[in-house]
């Protein structure tokens, strides 16, 4: 069975998930609960660094189009960054980038975050 990790940190306001690993099928029920924990927590900034997942399935995928609506109803947004080629292809493949912003650079996920701020002020 392949490995897959989740730590998480902040970033100023931001909730950051690092995943690591393979995100599939079997281990997809643990991005879940994890998005589940923040939203319970009212954390709807949401950045998702892929710089260590290898490999993401369907089912993976199908995490993010699950709670999408709800952190947006929160306030807040899921945006992704640092993915490898091979991850953004599959993302790519399936149109996700006209409905998530991805980042090539954390930093510039999180100056997102904070340029939204301010423009909501």
């Amino acid at each position: 069975m392949n490995e897959f990790k989740i730590s998480f940190r902040v970033s100023g306001r931001v909730h950051v998930m690092d995943l690591k690993g393979y995100l599939d099928a079997h281990t997809a029920p643990n991005l879940e609960e994890a998005f589940q924990k923040l939203i319970k927590e009212q954390r709807f900034n949401i950045l998702v660094n892929c710089k260590d997942l290898a490999y993401i399935s369907s089912a993976g995928l199908g995490v993010f189009m699950a709670f999408i609506e709800d952190v947006r109803a929160g306030g807040g947004d899921i945006k992704m960054s640092n993915m490898s080629p091979k991850v953004y292809n599959i993302f790519d493949l399936l149109g996700f980038p006209m409905l998530y912003e991805i980042f090539t650079d954390e930093h510039e996920a999180v100056k997102k975050f904070d340029a939204k701020k301010q423009s909501s002020k």
